[in-house]
């Protein structure tokens, strides 16, 4: 690997790749002319601002691949377990339901929980629980 990484989402790059394979950044190599004689041209990255419908920056490639259907289903049926959170990675929050879930509040939380990840959209939902959508 050449050391380049995306200047978007600080992704590693394929040599000679003309985008980001995580976040789709156009990326264009162009040759430096050089003043000094003798020395071979060197590649520079030139960042062409392309908005892609549906991109949102701020989604980190690193972060795991999750389903929000499953989620809200999960919340919605069992999560007064907390099995949604440990779905969603935040194993803090599940365990934390899952001491309180013989009161019943966990399970009232869940449901709502599970309605607003079936009702928000997919930008605000990966960006709300640290995760990218299938």
């Amino acid at each position: 690997m050449s050391g380049n990484v995306c200047p978007q989402c600080g992704a590693p790059l394929d040599p000679g790749a003309g985008e980001c394979k995580f976040c789709g950044e156009k990326i264009a190599v162009q040759q430096a002319q050089q003043q000094v004689y003798g020395q071979q041209p060197q590649p520079q990255v030139v960042i062409q601002q392309v908005q892609q419908p549906g991109y949102v920056s701020g989604i980190n490639p690193a972060w795991p691949i999750k389903s929000k259907i499953a989620a809200g289903i999960l919340a919605i049926f069992l999560g007064g377990l907390g099995i949604h959170k440990f779905y969603l990675g935040k194993v803090g929050m599940g365990i934390l339901y899952l001491c309180f879930c013989w009161t019943g509040i966990p399970a009232v939380i869940a449901f709502i929980e599970g309605i607003i990840y079936l009702c928000s959209n997919d930008e605000n939902f990966q960006l709300k629980n640290h995760v990218r959508i299938q």
